[in-house]
């Protein structure tokens, strides 16, 4: 699955490797500073500052289209958003400023290669996910009556898993609802986890949201079934009617944007 608990906290399997590779990344780097050279140390910490700044300017540079209507999100760096191949050219960068000696330019190699082992390792074992079908539960709609999740098998499905009182729910509700709205070739269903029909009612009349497809899960039925934990959750469902990948967490417009295009290529 990819997500982990660990105790009250939910990380995301890739951000959960990327806080394993850092760890791992700075523990041997200050255990060979101390011990091989000193350097290491200087070029561990300069490497990591340049190449988490370059990764996140690499991927507003090539979603630039994306952050130009939304500025601000350059700096929402919790919604993940890192390109990688860019933080290389820094690091190499600072490689060749800092590391300077030998046993530096060896430490410099043995840390990244450690480290990124470390990343691969957690990235494997929390990336994968079981092609679950969709529950056969019915839902109440909160235009009346209930819908079946299994009756929008035929096309992909985008099941957003959402409350009221949930901040990050909150945040990425104007852009998922505007997503939802530009097309119909996916179709999108936010299911509300355990609220009632005036609360739901109240929130979307404040925000002036308008939603289609909304759904009560009053039991919580749907992320039983799909076993996802925390709020929010956003599942990508094949047209087979069978899960292909889940987002835990805030989503941003370019991670919605990509999976929905993969989605429409399968």
């Amino acid at each position: 699955m990819q997500a982990v608990s660990i105790g009250p906290f939910i990380f995301a399997g890739d951000r959960l490797a990327a806080i394993v590779g850092i760890g791992v990344f700075m523990a041997v780097t200050s255990v060979l500073s101390s011990r091989l050279d000193p350097y290491i140390g200087r070029w561990s910490t300069w490497s990591l500052i340049a190449g988490l700044i370059t990764a996140r300017l690499g991927h507003v540079i090539e979603n630039a289209s994306s952050f130009a209507t939304e500025p601000w999100r350059i700096l929402a760096v919790w919604q993940g958003g890192f390109s990688w191949p860019w933080a290389a050219g820094s690091i190499i960068a600072m490689s060749v400023a800092l590391a300077r000696t030998r046993r530096a330019a060896i430490g410099a190699v043995v840390s990244l290669a450690i480290a990124l082992f470390a990343w691969n390792v957690v990235w494997q074992l929390t990336n994968a996910t079981p092609a679950t079908p969709m529950p056969d539960v019915a839902l109440e709609n909160i235009r009346g009556g209930s819908t079946s999740l299994t009756a929008f098998t035929g096309k992909p499905v985008v099941l957003n898993l959402w409350a009221s009182w949930c901040p990050p729910c909150r945040r990425e509700m104007p852009m998922m609802a505007e997503m939802a709205a530009a097309g119909d070739d996916i179709t999108f269903l936010f299911v509300n986890q355990g609220e009632r029909r005036t609360t739901i009612e109240g929130y979307l009349n404040n925000e002036k949201l308008t939603l289609s497809n909304v759904l009560l899960d009053t039991r919580m039925d749907v992320p039983r079934h799909y076993a996802t934990p925390g709020l929010p959750v956003t599942l990508f469902i094949g047209a087979d009617g069978k899960l292909r990948s889940i987002h835990v967490g805030e989503i941003s417009r370019e991670a919605l944007t990509g999976t929905l295009n993969r989605l429409l290529t399968e």
